[in-house]
């Protein structure tokens, strides 16, 4: 029909989405490979024909959002458009609003590092706000559909893959153009179709936290056929059954380690230069346990008098292996203050440990190391004893002090494990090391869901 012939004279340009430069995390994301595929698609998409190339983004709090700056750089050599999409309620994509990260921090993020960057020309109904760095020959944008939404001056219609009409992508009406086609509808038909449809659209969608995410397709459902009544089977993807896709030698992303920064463009061990960055005000705070057994966690926790401490190895004192194993705990004094010191002397030593950890001079470092008990419903009798080291590092630098404190904390576990392993070597277990909170920096602050 005419009118779907000429659907084809608005193909201007190409949409293309990937959300992360980690191939590892984009098997996370994904659930499949192809990182790599995509990218050589994006790079025949910039060496081919059309007017240009957008890069949809979709950024997920703590998922994707300190890889901002490495897509932004993707822009500089290549007349690529990054658009940052905003996360959005959709069906099984788990939406929370604590993972949303709004358009501004985004924008504020990308200032700080670079301060020159200026709105950009942009198109009549454009959904997205965009931006350029001068020298740059691409750009960047924002859709804000959560924060910032656009609704009264979107012209966006969706005709998906199974002839449904969608007027917005929060709505879950659809309109069927498939049917009427079917039914011999004639081009005036179908456009009083469209014309009704888009009459019915409402002048804003709901808010962020009212959106139906029950009745209305999943966005990856939206450009596939889709049954409500029956699960389709998933095609393969194109870069499976197109292997022309990889005759052409990458230029985006060529960097085998694009987020890596400790290598260099060749693959090679560098240390980042932070001598641009202006200093500022950073803490970390980190924190592991290590399991003990009840005999260790009794021993840590209780109060010998001088004469108990001081009591040697002599069979005639200490009868028994397990009493002289006590006995060496003890003498070797506080388990706790012992660990206490050596983690804060851990977090000073850092740069010494880690090889590309830059020397910092830390303002404050404070660790705590409790003794506990996680008892079972059954009570005392499957009960776990551990410590739980937790160290918060300060200072005013370049950058951040992450690692000061994820070493605090190693070290101080790895202390009390050398206390106690006259007592509890075999049975002893570290785990759970984290970053539990970050303030400071370009990446702005971090605190991890409990």
């Amino acid at each position: 029909m005419q009118f779907i012939r000429g659907l084809g004279q608005f193909t201007r340009f190409t949409p293309i989405s990937l959300d992360t430069l980690d191939p590892f995390k984009f098997e996370l994301i994904t659930r499949r490979r192809g990182h790599d595929a995509v990218l050589k698609a994006l790079d025949v998409a910039l060496h081919s024909k059309l007017s240009f190339v957008k890069l949809n983004v979709v950024v997920v709090k703590s998922l994707n959002d300190m890889e901002i700056l490495d897509f932004i750089k993707l822009t500089k050599d290549t007349p690529l458009s990054v658009r940052f999409i905003e996360f959005m309620p959709f069906t099984g994509n788990k939406w929370d609003q604590k993972k949303m990260v709004p358009s501004s921090e985004l924008l504020s993020r990308i200032r700080a590092e670079y301060p020159a960057v200026i709105r950009d020309a942009e198109e009549l109904n454009e959904t997205a706000r965009t931006w350029k760095i001068p020298g740059f020959k691409g750009s960047f944008g924002f859709i804000s559909s959560m924060s910032d939404h656009f609704c009264s001056s979107c012209n966006r219609l969706r005709l998906t893959a199974d002839g449904q009409i969608k007027v917005c992508l929060f709505d879950p009406n659809e309109v069927s153009l498939r049917d009427a086609m079917r039914q011999g509808a004639s081009d005036d038909d179908i456009t009083k179709i469209i014309q009704r449809a888009v009459s019915g659209k409402k002048e804003k969608h709901a808010g962020m936290n009212e959106i139906d995410v029950v009745t209305n397709r999943p966005m990856i459902l939206i450009g596939h056929y889709y049954n409500n009544t029956r699960a389709t089977r998933p095609r393969r993807p194109y870069y499976e059954t197109s292997p022309h896709l990889f005759e052409r030698t990458s230029s985006i992303g060529a960097r085998p380690y694009s987020t890596l920064t400790h290598l260099d463009e060749s693959g090679k061990v560098n240390m980042v230069d932070v001598g641009n960055k202006p200093p500022s005000k950073r803490t970390a705070t980190a924190s592991g346990k290590i399991f003990i057994t009840s005999l260790a966690y009794e021993l840590v926790t209780k109060t010998y008098t001088e004469t108990e401490s001081q009591s040697g190895d002599d069979d005639s004192t200490s009868p028994g292996q397990q009493q002289r194993a006590m006995n060496k705990v003890k003498r070797k004094g506080d388990t706790l203050t012992v660990a206490q010191l050596a983690a804060i002397m851990g977090a000073k030593q850092t740069s010494s440990l880690i090889p590309l950890c830059h020397p910092l001079s830390l303002s404050k470092i404070d660790v705590d190391l409790r003794p506990q008990v996680e008892r079972g419903r059954s009570g005392s009798e499957h009960a776990r004893y551990f410590i739980e080291c937790s160290a918060t590092v300060s200072c005013e630098g370049k950058t951040g002090v992450e690692m000061e404190a994820l070493t605090a904390v190693s070290v101080g576990l790895l202390t009390v494990w050398d206390m106690l392993k006259a007592v509890a070597g075999k049975e002893m277990e570290i785990s759970d090391i984290k970053v539990v909170a970050k303030t400071g920096g370009v990446h702005g602050d971090f605190e991890r869901a409990a």
